[in-house]
This record gives structure tokens, sequence and C-alpha cells, in this order.
């Protein structure tokens, strides 16, 4: 469903707010070319980001899992935020494919590291935010640590392949990390992951009563996109259910 101009609307599910949406592609350092989406503010100030990382390929995941797909219908609309989604190597969408083999996050971090780049370089954001959902959370903790981005925002942390001494490099980096833990998490809930990120003690863990790892139905997506805009914006921020 598009939002028509006038009167105000019940945000649903299928939602979808004016941007300006445009498909990108680009290569990695190692060759291959991934394909993704840009959805920025209409107008004004197009210099805020979100860059997305997905959560698993194996399992399901791509640059249009649901939370993501959702942030980019409507965030640049409501927050003003230009969101950047993109396949990671091996992964498809309703966009495309990215060419090469998934590697279960080691070559990955060509990926990640060229969509940095083409954000800051190509697109000209100034102030981006990474996030991770999932897989994409040990991708943002193992790779994204070019200096110019802002931060990093984790959903659903499995910390399945992140090492012990990968978190420790985080104490070395100053910029703020921020994790959204699902109460009924599958994989970490809330207190054993406050143990395993005690490691980087400037970490600060959400716990989200009722949540899930896939954060199913409305209330838990509108949480997650408000923590975002929160965390992004640096004003405590809760999205409006009608727009």
């Amino acid at each position: 469903m598009t939002k028509l101009t006038g009167m105000a609307e019940l945000i649903r599910p299928s939602t979808v707010l004016p941007a300006q949406r445009s498909p990108i592609s680009f290569l990695t350092s190692d060759g291959l070319r991934l394909i993704g989406e840009v959805a920025a503010p209409e107008s004004g100030d197009r210099s805020v980001g979100l860059l997305c990382l997905h959560p698993l390929p194996t399992h399901g995941g791509m640059m249009d899992s649901h939370v993501y797909k959702k942030a980019a219908n409507r965030l640049p609309a409501m927050s003003g935020i230009t969101v950047v989604r993109f396949n990671t190597r091996g992964t498809t969408s309703e966009a495309g494919s990215s060419t090469g083999q998934f590697d279960n996050g080691v070559s990955e971090r060509f990926d990640v590291e060229a969509m940095l780049r083409y954000c800051f370089d190509t697109l000209k954001l100034e102030n981006v935010w990474v996030t991770g959902w999932s897989f994409g959370t040990d991708l943002a903790l193992q790779h994204a640590k070019d200096s110019r981005h802002k931060g990093l925002i984790l959903l659903s942390p499995p910390l399945r392949t992140t090492t012990v001494e990968q978190l420790e490099y985080w104490n070395t980096d100053p910029r703020p990390i921020t994790a959204l833990v699902p109460e009924l998490d599958d994989y970490l809930q809330p207190e054993a992951a406050r143990k395993r990120f005690s490691i980087v003690p400037t970490m600060k863990i959400v716990a989200v009563d009722e949540a899930k790892h896939l954060w199913v139905g409305e209330p838990a997506v509108h949480r997650v996109l408000s923590e975002i805009v929160s965390i992004v914006s640096g004003v405590p921020t809760t999205l409006p259910l009608e727009f």
C-alpha cells in the first residue's frame, strides 16, 4: 500500500511512504558485483544514513528481510534517514542476486567494506550508522571498522561467529554500540547477552520485552525502528503510528 497525500493513515506492514528509491550496483575489492537499493528522503538533508546488514542468507536472510524493508519504506519520510540495503555475496532478493558464494561471514568482509566505501564516496553520506540483524551483527562487529561511520546498532545478536578477540577490538574503538536483545530470543537472551558482551563495558544492552529473534509483528517493528531513529538522531523518539 503506497501512502497517498492528504489524510493521515495508519502505518501497516504494507505501507510504503514517499522516498527517492534507486537500485545500486557496486564492486568489491575481490571482484564481485553486489546489488542493493538506496531509499532517500525526497527533499531536504540526505546526509544521514543507515547501512543495513541482513540476516543469514542460508536461512532466508536478504536485503528485503522485513525489518529492513519496512525501514526503507518508512524512515526516509518519517525521520529523514537514507536507508541503504544490499545483498551480500551469493544472496538473492526481488531486486536480483549478488555474485559470488556465501562464505559464512569471512569473505563478506569485502562486501561490508565495499558498501561502506559506497556510502561515503559515492552517495556522499556523512552521518552513517551501521545496523546488523542476526548474522548481520557478526558482520558488523567483525568487519564494520571504517573510521567514518558513527557506530553500530545490533538487532538480535547471536554472537555466532564473533570471537572474544574480535569483541575486544571495540574496547580500542570509542564509537557507541547498542544491542537490542529480544526477551524471547532463540539464541541469545538479555541476561546471557549482558554476560557475553561484558567484554565491552561501554556497550549498551537494551532488553526488549516479549520480542523474538525475528521481530515478528508491528509492535516489535515499531519498537526497533523507534530505537534506531533515537540512536541515529540522538533524540529519544517514538515513531508515530499514523502518517
